[in-house]
């Protein structure tokens, strides 16, 4: 059996917002950060609901994890994520069905995204509910912020909106290549060199830091 570690640090809430970031650092989850971030809006909404999947099957994955056999932990982290998919999909239909047809088959996929169903594996099966509600927080705060970031950007220069609202009036020419799937390459390729660049520098600084103090 794994010893839990039942310490939460800031630590446990801050890595999924930038050292283990699922988008930026750790790569997780492309197909709906590439296909949903067209505008702000729908990278909000695929945000909010992936979080919520995230920590609801990660608590009963915790409280449940001392009786789920092992021969079939992963089949059973699977019905449980889908059954609060299941929720986040009608939740999302009652509420605006242009929405919804607006994120599509991306909010049924959320039950095969790897981030889910690793960090069910990896951390909520071996740690306390409160730790593992702490941590998935974290890591949904960090993958709606990277949606955001796409969506923001896109949208802006493909729409010249942000959340619908017009933001440069009629003779702004709208960069139609943001929202098709070429401009969401194009995005996410310039925000992993933006956050490698922080990171290298942040490394270069600490060595610095280090090697003055010796």
């Amino acid at each position: 059996m794994i010893k839990e570690k039942p310490t939460i640090t800031w630590e446990t809430f801050t890595e999924g917002l930038w050292r283990e970031n699922p988008v930026f650092v750790m790569l997780l989850g492309m197909c709906p950060v590439l296909a949903v971030t067209n505008s702000a809006i729908n990278a909000l909404a695929m945000g909010l609901a992936t979080t919520f999947v995230l920590l609801a099957s990660g608590t009963l994955i915790s409280l449940l994890r001392h009786n789920i056999p092992k021969q079939v932990r992963i089949a059973t982290y699977i019905v449980i994520i889908a059954t609060f998919v299941t929720i986040v999909d009608y939740t999302i239909q009652a509420i605006s069905l242009d929405l919804y047809n607006a994120l599509g088959a991306f909010i049924q996929l959320i039950v095969v995204n790897c981030m889910i169903l690793g960090r069910a594996e990896a951390y909520a099966s071996r740690n306390r509910p409160l730790k593992a509600v702490v941590n998935g927080l974290g890591m949904g705060i960090g993958f709606t912020f990277a949606l955001l970031c796409l969506g923001v950007v896109r949208e802006i220069l493909g729409a010249g909106t942000l959340f619908g609202l017009d933001l440069f009036g009629p003779r702004f020419e709208p960069w139609v290549v943001m929202l098709l799937p070429p401009g969401g390459f194009l995005v996410l390729g310039a925000w992993l060199l933006l956050f490698e660049w922080i990171r290298q520098r942040k490394e270069r600084a600490e060595l610095e830091t280090a090697a003055e103090t010796r």
